[in-house]
């Protein structure tokens, strides 16, 4: 097992489970004990989690922020789900903005065949995912390239944002609270998805149900400006109410 692979599985069971022991991981993942301490030390650096006797506990951090390797591997089937259901609301001849993320690549896998499409990106595997894609025009935002998540921020992407106008946002982010909103653990990818919320007539969250009940550094709107949210059924059923109070369409995939 590749060892991004092997640490994406122990941050999944770190979030179901809010702790992880270095015996059972290593039985679990069929590896040393040596190998597990190393990827505990190694997550530990990157804020991704807390070591602690015998093992690692949840990060109690509003700041962690993982690579796009990383949350590529994190809940893969949930977010191949969700990006299916987001595309079949994209028509054909719309203009949309898709955020940088897993989830929004997703989306993008699954819009390819569409004709007429205009997509502004600000994500360099968004656009990589949609070259080739004959159909799809790609406007791809400028702006200071975050190694971390190969996303484009600054004043340059939020400017150009400024001049447009489009029918459909694709959202995704590290965290979404009831009460304080959507978040991210990065200031200047929030500055951008604000201006991303407001040059779109419709905003539409795309997030597996594990972001939910979080906040992170920044936050970037209130619930009250998302039209919609497409997740996935793990998402609590007193969850699923309060949202539906607060008149969100919600998308179970």
């Amino acid at each position: 097992m590749l060892s991004l692979v092997r640490q994406a599985k122990i941050l999944e069971l770190i979030e179901e489970h809010g702790k992880v022991e270095v015996g059972d991981l290593s039985r679990r993942l069929r590896v040393s004990e040596v190998t597990i301490r190393k990827d505990l030390k190694e997550l530990q650096a990157r804020g991704l989690l807390r070591r602690a006797h015998g093992g690692a506990v949840r990060a109690e951090t509003v700041s962690a922020d993982p690579s796009l390797q990383v949350k590529a591997a994190l809940h893969a089937e949930e977010k191949r789900r969700i990006g299916a259901a987001a595309a079949a609301l994209v028509a054909d001849g719309e203009s949309i903005i898709l955020d940088s993320g897993t989830t929004t690549q997703q989306v993008a896998r699954h819009i390819k065949d569409r004709h007429g499409l205009k997509v502004i990106t600000n994500a360099l595997n968004v656009a990589a995912e949609l070259t080739g894609a004959g159909e799809v025009e790609v406007i791809l935002l400028g702006g200071l390239l975050r190694q971390n998540s190969g996303s484009l921020v600054g004043q340059f992407a939020e400017e150009m944002l400024k001049r447009l106008s489009v029918d459909k946002l694709f959202l995704a982010v590290d965290a979404f609270d009831l009460e304080f909103g959507l978040s991210t653990p990065n200031l200047d990818e929030s500055h951008v998805n604000q201006a991303m919320v407001r040059a779109a007539r419709e905003t539409i969250l795309v997030a597996d149900s594990s972001k939910f009940g979080r906040r992170s550094l920044s936050r970037i709107v209130p619930l009250s400006e998302v039209d919609r949210i497409v997740t996935d059924h793990g998402l609590p059923e007193a969850a699923r109410a309060g949202l539906r109070e607060l008149g969100i369409e919600l998308i179970l995939a």
